[in-house]
Order: C-alpha cells, then sequence, then structure tokens
C-alpha cells in the first residue's frame, strides 16, 4: 500500500474481462490500478491508457517484479494461471488470479502452497460467492427458509460463433478449452457451496474436434439430494439456478452467476428481492481482497484455499468422466 492507504493493483492479461474488472476497480475507493500486462505492447499501451494507468508493460515478468505493485489480477486463459500465481506470489505480491484456479488439482495445490510458504493473499476470483443476491440468497437458506434442499438445477450457456476460427480460446486445448472449465465451473461451484462435496458425479459430453467439450451434462448425486447441471457453447439457456428444498424454493435470476436480484417461493407466496451490484459486480471480491490484505489474512473467509482445492477436485472428476485430457 503507497499513496494514501491505497492498494496498487496490476492486471496481467487483458481480454474482455480484465476491461471489466478494470472498470470496476475504479469504483472501489482505496484501489489504484498502477500497473497493466500484456505480450502485445500496443495493446497494453491502448489499454493503460483508456483506464488512466501510468505503466504499461508487454512483459508479464515485468510486472510481476515492479516493486509497486501490492496484488496482481490474473485474467490470462486458464493453462497459464498457476505458473504467473506462483511466480507472483514468490515476487512478494498477493494474488486474484481468475477462475478456474488452474487445469488441475495438483496445480492448484502448488499455488495455495506459495502463498502458505510466502505468506502472501492468494484468492480464486470466485466473483459469485460475492455478489449480494448470492449471499442474501445462501444465508437464507443455512437459516432453512427453505427447508432441506433436495434439488439444484442450475445451466450456463451461451452460443459461440465461429468455434473452427483460429485461435479460439473456447476451443483451444493448450488454452485450457472447453465449456467445463470455463463456464461449467459456475454450476459446480452453486452445488458446492449449498450443499458440499457430491458423493457421486456422472457426466457426458459432447466435443469438438480439438477435444474440448462443446456442451457438458452432469448429476450430482448427494446422500438426500440431487443436482443437474450443464454447460455449453453450442446452445442458448436462461442461465437461471434454483435451489429447490422441502419448504419452498430459490431462484438466483438471470444471468445467476451475477444476478441482481432473487426469487423467494414458500407456500406458494413469491416475492422478489432486488440487490441491483455495484458496477459489473467485480467490485465486492476486490473489496474482500483489500480486507484480507489489510488484516494480514493469506486467504478469505468466504472463499478460502480448501474451497477452491475441494471445487478442483470435483471438476478433476467430471473431467476424467468425460475424457477431457489438456497436453502436458
Amino acid at each position: 500500500m503507497k499513496d494514501k492507504g491505497k492498494i496498487n493493483w496490476g492486471i496481467i492479461g487483458l481480454g474482455n474481462i480484465a476491461h471489466q474488472f478494470a472498470n470496476d476497480l475504479m469504483l472501489v475507493e482505496d484501489a489504484e490500478l498502477a500497473a497493466v500486462a500484456s505480450r502485445d505492447a500496443q495493446k497494453s499501451k491502448e489499454f493503460a491508457e483508456k483506464y488512466h494507468c501510468k505503466k504499461s508493460y508487454s512483459s508479464y515478468d515485468d510486472i510481476i517484479n515492479d516493486p509497486e505493485i501490492d496484488i496482481l489480477y490474473i485474467a490470462t486463459p486458464h493453462s497459464s494461471h498457476a505458473t504467473l500465481t506462483i511466480k507472483a506470489l514468490q515476487s512478494n505480491k498477493h494474488v486474484l488470479c481468475e477462475k478456474p484456479i488452474a487445469l488441475n488439482y495438483a496445480d492448484a495445490l502448488q499455488m495455495i502452497t506459495a502463498s502458505n510458504t510466502n505468506n502472501k493473499f492468494f484468492m480464486e476470483a470466485f466473483w459469485t460467492r460475492f455478489n449480494p443476491s448470492f449471499r442474501e440468497a445462501f444465508s437464507k437458506i443455512k437459516k432453512g427458509k427453505i427447508g432441506e434442499v433436495k434439488y439444484i438445477n442450475a445451466d450456463f450457456a451461451f452460443y459461440v460463433e465461429n468455434l473452427e476460427g483460429v485461435g479460439n480460446r473456447t476451443t483451444d486445448m493448450n488454452l485450457g478449452g472447453g465449456s467445463l472449465l470455463d463456464i461449467g465451473v459456475y454450476p459446480l461451484f452453486l452445488c458446492y457451496v449449498v450443499l458440499g462435496i457430491p458423493s457421486e458425479i456422472l457426466a457426458k459430453s459432447n466435443f469438438h474436434q480439438t477435444g474440448a467439450d462443446l456442451q457438458t451434462s452432469m448429476i450430482l448425486q448427494y446422500e438426500n439430494a440431487q443436482a443437474i447441471l450443464h454447460s455449453s457453447f453450442v446452445s442458448t439457456s436462461n442461465i437461471k439456478a434454483t435451489i429447490n428444498g422441502t419448504k419452498g424454493r430459490i431462484n438466483l435470476n438471470t444471468l445467476w452467476h451475477e444476478a441482481q436480484s432473487y426469487t423467494l417461493n414458500v407456500d406458494n407466496q413469491e416475492q422478489e428481492f432486488l440487490l441491483p451490484t455495484k458496477g459489473k459486480g467485480f467490485t465486492y471480491e476486490i473489496e474482500e481482497c483489500h480486507q484480507c490484505i489489510k488484516e494480514n489474512r493469506i486467504e478469505s473467509k468466504f472463499w478460502s484455499h480448501q474451497n477452491s482445492l475441494e471445487l478442483i477436485k470435483i471438476v478433476d472428476e467430471v473431467r476424467r468422466q468425460i475424457g477431457l485430457e489438456y497436453p502436458l
């Protein structure tokens, strides 16, 4: 933390999500965007100018080694999450890394070990966990407002044009392509937060010629509950999540992973709760990072290292079942 108690951020990887994050970063009073990095020097320069950032780099190592950066937001393709996170933590930087945390459990464990070894804050950027609608709905579920949860239904799908395009991130296996890691992790996240670790998983996929899954359907079996989940790049969907209990149900309304509202239905009485986000909604995970850093904590109580490890282990099992393998 430098001038006036502000926390200096750096961003690595300057795609669409980085633009959304940078916009929200400007809404957080004690945040400062101090540097950005892309392997494309012109792209980095233009990004920095757009968000009034003083420094732009064309080398990831340069931003990682910048002594003025307090925390790095890593928004590169999935395949580089582990390498960049570990480098940053070893260079005395805190890290917020986009989901999924890594390609597999083994890589995720190395990242968390680096956080512990270097005593630096690290969190997987599951922004939905900090969304006001999600947090309030989850609180009501925990308090038994809809009774015992018996069934969850959640999907996340959007149609991707030109899947055959050269360098398409969604189907490039070298970048961790496929719907499961890109968007399927959201429905899995929801079930994990509400119901915990499933006792059994059944999963099937349809694939692109590259080997990336184009659509994946999953059934999660719990001792007293079930979930049906879906992710896809080849169709649209409601992108709605419903948590069904013995007394009622809660809908996280479209788009549920960034919900602006949720609906509670108990005794056939429906009530909608509007909780619009500040900005796109990245603001809340940014504020959580700040709180943890100021309290000298290396992990969040709301999305802990253990949470990330348990979720990626679930993802690994889905991958095993559908036969999704990435290059070593």
